[in-house]
């Protein structure tokens, strides 16, 4: 006879009917008290104890965001597949589905907000400049099921016909160098970024800078956020005409901005450089950028360093492409409702969160690591791993940083030195808004290298390709 392995493990999960309820060790990060605290905040606590408790149901739902690819049955299987030898329950579809409308999206909203913030620390690469914590903000959209109550709420988009599904239009504010969500806001794609963005301001404080792109170059809305106390970097629209005040000797110059908006006009300092990208093929591209930023002062903040710490600004990308391609996969939101969908949209950024805090942690345990050598797929795959063996649901004694999940990230990581890459872009979705810049961009993924030269346009800034 071969030899044998046999190995034992104690499972410790939560008593009764409440043993399904956990999400593996990101549990430690959402436990049982701030479950059962936002449950019974929102007032979604059941009057009297069900086979589904209210905190399971919670835990459920988080769970559905962690397998977006499985059925309600899979997911619940995944939950309780470590726990053999437990009495436990087998909900039918239905009775689920029941449970996710009784205690609606009140709890997962309240878990998003109580998990947001930020978790990077002085001296980690990537999250502060100088003196300043870095932040930015941008719009995605996520597709939602084409049904009558949904697309009255969440309309698709109409172009010379209406194609596609409804899209829902999320917008985050995140910490650059983590990646951790500070605010979210989420409604239908008819009212544009500026709208949502104004929702986000609430997150910032005196010693952050706002990147963002031209999308956001509303004189009302910078003024929203110096009210703030906060800094702004942000690209500027061809629209504004700014009148030079006062030129700096590193390039830039000083304007006023907010004339027939304000009632007092805001100093802002402005730098325009003439950007050289050339592709590994050897193809050359040239664009022109306009950056208004509330820093008027350029010997603490030179205009070479602020175009430089301007790129920090596609860490939302990345954040949109952990929650887009790795979580959901590309699928549309599987909710049929309108409270349903909200429910789904807090649970997939809360366990996002959950997974960036974990992500935080085993970083801290090695001080100077970029967390951007983190895989974010490392940490979804591990997660579920946990999961499905219901491993390192109670902290372990003495408590430690570092669990299942940090543990492989950290064994994986990334290359320490990324070569800067253009991504390949290709529109596949015939109600893409990028329809017009088709052949614009490289077809494979390349790498680059960039060039700004500064100056000033005297004749104005030339109008980006309409998309």
């Amino acid at each position: 006879m071969q030899e044998k392995s046999v190995i034992t493990r104690s499972v410790e999960v939560a008593g009764g009917v409440y043993a399904p309820g956990h999400l593996g060790e990101l549990t430690q990060v959402i436990d049982f008290d701030l479950v059962d605290a936002v449950v019974q905040e929102t007032g979604t606590r059941q009057k009297r104890l069900r086979l589904l408790p209210s905190r399971v149901v919670v835990y459920f739902v988080l769970a559905l965001a962690v397998f977006e690819d499985c059925s309600y049955r899979a997911t619940w299987a995944k939950l309780t597949a470590g726990l053999a030898g437990l009495p436990l329950v087998r909900p039918s579809v239905s009775s689920l589905t029941r449970a996710r409308h009784r205690v609606g999206p009140a709890p997962l909203r309240r878990l998003f907000e109580t998990l947001a913030g930020v978790v990077g620390l002085p001296g980690q690469p990537g999250v502060f400049y100088r003196d300043l914590r870095t932040v930015a903000i941008d719009g995605t959209h996520l597709h939602v099921p084409e049904r009558k109550q949904i697309t009255d709420h969440y309309p698709k988009r109409i172009g010379r016909r209406e194609a596609g599904y409804p899209l829902l239009r999320l917008l985050v504010l995140i910490e650059c160098g983590t990646r951790a969500l500070l605010a979210t806001a989420f409604g239908p794609d008819t009212d544009g970024e500026p709208v949502y963005a104004r929702r986000l301001l609430h997150a910032l404080d005196s010693r952050m800078l706002l990147l963002a792109d031209a999308n956001f170059d509303d004189a009302l809305l910078l003024h929203a956020i110096r009210e703030r106390g906060a800094h702004f970097l942000v690209r500027s629209t061809a629209c504004r005409r700014p009148v030079i005040g006062r030129r700096l000797p590193d390039g830039s110059y000083l304007t006023r901005i907010g004339y027939g908006k304000l009632p007092t006009l805001m100093l802002v300092r402005v730098i325009e450089a003439q950007i050289t990208v050339t592709l590994a093929d050897g193809t050359t591209r040239h664009e022109p950028w306009r950056l208004i930023t509330s820093l008027t002062d350029h010997t603490r903040y030179p205009a070479t360093e602020l175009i430089d710490i301007y790129h920090e600004r596609w860490q939302t990308e990345t954040t949109y492409y952990s929650i887009k391609a790795t979580m959901l996969d590309g699928r549309v939101l599987r909710s049929r409702n309108i409270p349903g969908l909200e429910q789904e949209v807090y649970a997939l950024l809360t366990v996002y969160q959950a997974l960036i805090r974990t992500a935080a942690d085993a970083a801290h345990t090695h001080p100077g690591l970029d967390t951007d050598r983190i895989s974010f797929t490392i940490l979804h795959t591990t997660a579920a791993d946990t999961i499905t063996t219901a491993t390192a649901v109670l902290p372990t004694n003495p408590i430690t940083l570092t669990g299942p999940i940090g543990h492989t990230a950290l064994t994986h990581l990334l290359p320490a030195w990324r070569r800067p890459r253009i991504k390949a872009r290709t529109r596949k979705n015939p109600t893409s808004k990028y329809s017009p810049n088709a052949g614009q961009h490289p077809t494979t993924t390349q790498t680059y290298t960039f060039h700004a030269t500064i100056t000033i346009f005297e004749k104005g800034l030339a109008p980006r390709t309409k998309r």
